[in-house]
Parts: C-alpha cells; sequence; structure tokens
C-alpha cells in the first residue's frame, strides 16, 4: 500500500513538472521579440519594486521592509523544495527501505529534517512580524 502511495506521489511530480516546463516553453516561443521581452521585464521589475515599497511602508524601515520581502519569497519557495524532499524522504523509507534498515532510517531522517525546515519556514515570518510589531512599541 505505501508502495502505491509513493509511485503515486512520483508520477504526480514528475506530470505536473512537464505540464509547467512545457508551459514555460510555450511562453518564450510567444515573446519572439526583443522589445517585449524588455517590457515584460521592465514590469516584474517594477512588479517587486512596488511590493519592496510596501513592505517598507508596513514596517517603517527600509531594513525591515527588505527583510519582510526576503522572509516572504522564502517562504513561497520553501513549500515545493520541502515537498519533493518529503517525497524522497519517502521513496528512501518505504520503497528502498524495505530490504535495508540503513536505507530506511535515512528516508525517515530526510522526511523529519524537511518537515522541520518546512515548519520553520512557513513560521518564521510570522515570528518576525510579531516581534517588529510589537517589540518596537
Amino acid at each position: 500500500m505505501k508502495k502505491n502511495l509513493t509511485i503515486i506521489g512520483i508520477t504526480i511530480t514528475i506530470m505536473l513538472a512537464s505540464v509547467i516546463c512545457f508551459n514555460k516553453v510555450y511562453a518564450a516561443n510567444e515573446t519572439n521579440t526583443s522589445t517585449q521581452a524588455d517590457s515584460t521585464l521592465v514590469e516584474l521589475k517594477e512588479k517587486e519594486m512596488s511590493s519592496i515599497e510596501d513592505y517598507e511602508e508596513t514596517y517603517g524601515s527600509r531594513s525591515y521592509g527588505l527583510t519582510a520581502y526576503i522572509l516572504h519569497k522564502v517562504q513561497v519557495y520553501s513549500i515545493p523544495f520541502c515537498f519533493l524532499g518529503i517525497l524522497v524522504g519517502a521513496i528512501y523509507d518505504y520503497v528502498l527501505g524495505i530490504k535495508h534498515l540503513e536505507t530506511k532510517e535515512k528516508g525517515l531522517a530526510l522526511m523529519v529534517s524537511f518537515i522541520t525546515i518546512a515548519v520553520i519556514c512557513q513560521i518564521l515570518p510570522l515570528v518576525f512580524t510579531i516581534v517588529v510589531k510589537f517589540g518596537r512599541e
């Protein structure tokens, strides 16, 4: 049963990754001229700069705003990274660890590590906000 769930998880991950890769190639083929690509990059830069400015206004300082922005990006990008790490740990634990106890322990350690990293990355922006907002008063 655990093998089947792991294999299903791997296939879903591979399908999602292939869809994302093909969409990026399709989007890259649509922007043939360099002016369109330049305007898109300028728009992305302006959007990110306005986002950083919003954080600066919210926190009242450039350094706090930049720190909050970086923590938010870490929070967003840690989700798929940790999901893949947990998936690799599950493969080691449930698929490869059937015959080798050392591999099973390695898989369990990987899963615990990535779950810990995920929890820390998700809670850290909240802790930062609480400390900055209520600690400075």
